[in-house]
């Protein structure tokens, strides 16, 4: 059975009175070359374990079957169970996990399953849950890379540089996890049903460290965050929304760290937004002295204390 012939497709979806869930973002691929190359793209081989999220009818699971130690699928559509258990017949190396992978421990999944072998993310994510997934795959830290067929906005998102208009806080967080890279585009006719916008193939390998060095993660994030609150305002107007220091004192900082005071968030690279963090970590650390001595607070109501910086 070819699992990309419309045909094919269509006479086992029908055996097993399928149909096409919107909800679920299913989008099934009808162009044999996308899933071989995706699963070439991904580096699987013998010592791999890997993950797929949303298997479908499985093209791209076969592919990953042929090459890899083990590869163990995540479907959320219980409708896909039987199909799947037709499909990947004969297939000794393949497990099914029946869930939805945005309510899983993924670093819990890995090692149940992939004792011995190297952690891999490979698959054709279904666009409405991209940004959480690759979110917690980067988090999780237990993958050696991630290779994913995604909306190709978002795969140009995740792979921008400073100061263009796809730039942004997802952007700085994958890259600081990963060293993304775009592969290659798929058009929207290599789909049933053919999906309305354009997509691409990312391979993103972990970085074995951090390309940067900073007092904390969650203090980094914070400032990213701030950064890009207020996309059109400068540096310093957004950098108010998450930290409650004077306005001049911002200004001072951001120019200490050798940025213009005038710039907007959108341009800074990830090494500048390190450097912004650990010096207003510590212009904090000065506030919260201050405040012990009855001067001053430089927290906003509800924020946390330098001492509970790390849970943000």
């Amino acid at each position: 059975m070819d699992l990309c012939d419309r045909s094919d497709i269509q006479a086992l979806l029908a055996r097993h009175g399928f149909r096409f869930s919107k909800s679920m973002g299913q989008n099934f691929l009808i162009a044999d070359w996308v899933p071989r190359d995706i699963a070439e793209a991904c580096g699987a081989d013998e010592g791999t374990g890997v993950l797929e999220i949303g298997p479908g009818i499985g093209p791209l699971t076969r592919e990953l079957a042929r090459r890899a130690g083990k590869v163990v699928s995540v479907e959320l559509d219980k409708r896909l169970y039987p199909v799947l258990a037709e499909t990947m017949a004969g297939y000794d190396n393949f497990t099914l996990v029946p869930g939805d992978v945005t309510k899983m421990n993924l670093a819990a999944l890995a090692v149940e399953h992939f004792g011995g072998l190297r952690p891999i993310l490979c698959a054709n994510l279904p666009y409405n849950i991209t940004t959480p997934v690759l979110t917690a795959c980067v988090e999780a830290r237990c993958f050696d890379s991630l290779t994913v067929l995604i909306q190709k906005e978002v795969a140009e998102r995740v792979c921008a540089a400073p100061g263009t208009a796809d730039y942004g806080a997802f952007s700085l967080l994958m890259q600081y996890y990963t060293a993304p890279e775009l592969l290659f585009t798929v058009p929207s006719t290599c789909f049933l049903p053919a999906p309305k916008v354009t997509s691409a193939v990312i391979r993103c390998p972990v970085r074995p460290a951090p390309p940067v060095e900073v007092v904390s993660e969650a203090a980094l994030w914070r400032t990213v965050r701030a950064g890009f609150a207020l996309r059109r305002k400068t540096l310093v107007n957004s950098l108010q929304t998450g930290y409650a220091l004077p306005k001049e004192r911002l200004a001072k900082i951001v120019t200490a760290c050798g940025l213009d005071p005038t710039v907007r968030g959108e341009r800074l690279s990830l090494e500048e937004y390190a450097r912004l963090t650990n010096a207003l970590w510590e212009a904090l650390q000065e506030g919260a002295a201050i405040q012990k001595n009855g001067t001053y607070s430089c927290f906003k109501k509800g924020q946390p204390s330098e001492k509970q910086e790390d849970n943000i």
